[in-house]
């Protein structure tokens, strides 16, 4: 899986300092002092760490310096003296030892200095080189994606738990006891499917590494099977279950696929067609719904004035209208494409809700409740 294409957040003043991790064969550094700041601030970044334009600020010099350090210490594989690194940072002699005191310590970049010339420079060899993490995190911050760990973990019986395992003692080693209590919070799935984590793995990597997709595709709603060639766009979880965004090569447009339903997926060695933001947006997420596609009405509910309690409170879409009436019940609007969902969440309410409009939408409704008592007449 190519984490390339996600989007790194840096820090860019300093961690708690971390017991240093195992080096490599050689003398480790051992005159750095500690780090001992527990202020960080987060700057989000493009792909790649990169210099930024100089600004007159302490935060970013800070950052700039940690990067450029860094790729001093890549290309010069014998070494930089404190001279020459004071030189290429435009830093103090104790800045200097801050910072690769942070590179060693809270990034667990394996820096050592020879004996006798004093130089310092990193130990790897081209199998391993180290690279700048894609995760710098203040505690808290950190303690907050542990959390997400967790709640990501439980999508999937493997394949997230396997990427996602080994931030577990790098973590910790930033937030300290609390890791201990994370059982404690809970994250229950409802209604999720099974997935197959061999096809979680393949649609994420072809998603991440811009690839087309080949995959074969059985229905729900028909039962029908068929061999789809499509280019991901995005994958999306939507409760509790994952959907890939795609174009679909042989009907020459969107779709969404729900991973469940997939089986011989297979990266293709063709590059994906990209389709711009803004149109993924209105045919994905203009209206009501995974399945619904671009929207072609507004409907309008009303709730009781007891089920407007939690109405209110609830977000059906982005674009949703709301507003409280004079007799305490909370009318509802928002945009739909395909009814079925929509109709199938106001059911939930029960005698609760009503559907005012349009038109179509309400009598659709009005069936749904026939078949539903006809059901029940029968026995």
């Amino acid at each position: 899986m190519a984490l390339g294409a996600v989007r790194q957040i840096h820090i860019d003043s300093q961690l708690p300092a971390l017991a240093a991790p195992s080096a490599p064969s050689g003398p480790a550094i051992t005159r750095l002092p500690p780090v001992n700041s527990n202020r960080a601030r987060v700057r989000a970044n493009s792909v790649a760490p990169r210099a930024q334009p100089t600004r007159h600020t302490d935060r970013m010099d800070r950052y700039e310096r940690i990067v450029r350090l860094h790729r001093l210490l890549k290309v010069n594989r014998t070494g930089l003296t404190l001279e020459r690194v004071m030189e290429e940072l435009e830093a103090s002699r104790a800045q200097v030892y801050r910072d690769l005191a942070f590179l060693r310590d809270a990034l667990g970049a394996p820096i050592e200095t020879d004996g006798e010339s004093h130089r310092f420079k990193y130990v790897q060899n081209d199998e391993h080189a180290f690279e700048l993490p894609g995760l710098w995190l203040a505690p808290d911050e950190v303690y907050a994606l542990l959390i997400a760990r967790q709640a990501l973990t439980t999508q999937s019986d493997g394949a997230l738990a396997e990427a996602l395992g080994d931030l577990g003692p790098r973590l910790k080693a930033l937030v300290g006891e609390r890791i201990e209590h994370l059982g404690r919070i809970r994250v229950l799935r409802q209604n999720s499917r099974a997935l197959d984590d061999q096809t979680f793995r393949i649609v994420t990597g072809a998603v991440l590494e811009r690839s087309r997709l080949s995959f074969s595709y059985r229905a729900r709603s028909t039962g029908e099977g068929s061999v789809r060639t499509t280019s991901p766009q995005r994958l999306t979880n939507y409760r509790d279950n994952w959907y890939l965004d795609a174009l679909d090569h042989d009907r020459r447009a969107l779709r969404s696929f729900a991973l469940d339903r997939m089986s011989a997926a297979r990266a293709l060695d063709k590059p994906a067609e990209d389709w711009p933001e803004a149109d993924l947006d209105s045919h994905f997420a203009a209206s009501y719904g995974i399945f619904a596609g671009p929207a072609r009405a507004w409907a309008t509910i009303r709730f009781s004035a007891h089920a407007a309690r939690w109405v209110a409170d609830e977000r059906w879409h982005a674009q949703q209208k709301g507003r409280f009436l004079p007799d305490g019940k909370f009318e509802l609007q928002l945009p739909f494409g395909n009814a079925r969902e929509l109709l199938m969440d106001v059911l939930r309410y029960g005698p609760d809700a009503e559907v005012v409009s349009p038109v179509s939408l309400r009598e659709e409704m009005k069936q749904l409740l026939t078949l539903a008592l006809t059901g029940y007449a029968a026995r």
